[in-house]
């Protein structure tokens, strides 16, 4: 589906700093996981504080004015091939989508965790940050 090809539309809303962030909708064991991830989220990321995204999510986690954008319990990267080879940081293994750089998946037991990492910011310092939290948001 072409719209899982466009998975973030990132609009700084006029006057009030809300991002406009697609928000996903984990299944099955991923929503317990995605649920805990929630409440393990930094606060602050690569100098940016946490912000709010519109529609309202648990599940979607936006830094600064969007530069830095999350998504809990997206689908399986279309990309991502059986054979390739995930970068490990923190303990997760992390998708580099080759077409799109900025955009990152994380790839876990319970549940995929997309990153768009944007702006000024370094993705390979975002990506060890959000490591910890992300390798605690497993329910068992």
């Amino acid at each position: 589906m072409r719209a899982a090809a466009v998975l973030f539309v990132l609009l700084t809303l006029a006057g009030c700093g809300t991002v406009r962030v697609d928000p996903p909708t984990p299944q099955g064991e991923a929503v317990a996981a995605c649920d805990k991830l929630a409440g393990l989220l930094p606060e602050t990321l690569d100098g940016d504080e946490r912000g709010t995204s519109t529609p309202e999510s648990p599940y979607v986690g936006v830094w600064g004015e969007g530069a830095i954008a999350l998504r809990c319990g997206v689908g399986r990267p279309v990309r991502m091939a059986p054979t390739d080879q995930l970068q490990e940081i923190g303990g997760v293994g992390w998708f580099a989508d080759p077409e799109r750089p900025t955009l990152f998946t994380a790839v876990t037991d319970t549940a995929y965790v997309e990153v768009t990492v944007g702006g000024e910011h370094v993705a390979a310092e975002v990506l060890t940050d959000l490591s910890k939290p992300i390798a605690q948001m497993s329910p068992r």
